[in-house]
């Protein structure tokens, strides 16, 4: 992992606070706000796949069978609870401390990478993404999915005001959209949908068979 700093440690002890919630919070919202955007993302994943940001694991669930599944994730109190999920589920996963913003693998490793609802909280949003596809295979196929800026101004003036709150609090962002990122890498999108006002978005895009990076 890269260099830690003092903004970074408060960030980690905030979510290894927020562990113990984190799942009544998402369920929440995945029954009123993103519906079934994580077996949209999950059920897309083939080969050896690379989860960014596992969390507490709520994805490992819904994995197909045949994914040799790797987890990365930044906070020791999230991945705690991941690994116990997987350990009850019967799932040879191998879960492990990260960072997005420099994976510890090598160039080209997976056939699919994943990330949902996490890089709205990743300091470096741009620089996780760049990783993502470095270890993504020629052919492979990124998986996203977020709360990206609304698609009226109205919406964004709301997450404006309401990420003034939360970047500080929690480093989450509300007016990022990875989209807008995945060109400048020869990635093509082939699947997007966005939903309830814009503020939702899943994609699956795919790296150029001849990149090598």
């Amino acid at each position: 992992m890269g260099s830690s700093t003092a903004r970074d440690e408060r960030l980690r002890r905030y979510w290894d606070r927020a562990s113990a919630s984190y799942d009544r919070q998402m369920d929440f919202w995945d029954r009123r706000l993103f519906g079934d955007t994580r077996s949209w993302i999950c059920g897309r994943a083939r080969g050896d796949t690379l989860e960014v940001a596992v969390g507490t694991g709520i994805n490992l669930p819904l994995y197909p069978a045949g994914v040799r599944l790797t987890g990365i994730e930044w906070s020791p109190g999230m991945l705690a609870r991941a690994r116990r999920r997987a350990a009850g589920l019967g799932l040879g996963a191998d879960l492990r401390e990260g960072d997005a913003q420099a994976l510890d693998f090598g160039d080209a490793a997976f056939d699919t990478v994943v990330c949902t609802f996490s890089l709205c909280a990743i300091p470096d949003h741009r620089r996780a993404i760049a990783e993502m596809v470095r270890v993504l295979r020629p052919g492979g196929v990124l998986l996203l999915a977020d709360h990206v800026a609304g698609s009226s101004w109205p919406v964004r003036a709301a997450q404006r005001l309401l990420q003034a709150v939360t970047v500080p609090m929690a480093g989450e962002h509300y007016l990022r959209r990875p989209l807008d990122h995945l060109s400048a890498h020869g990635l093509s999108v082939e699947l997007r949908d966005r939903f309830n006002l814009g503020i939702v978005e899943r994609l699956a895009a795919r790296k150029p068979a001849g990149q090598p990076r």
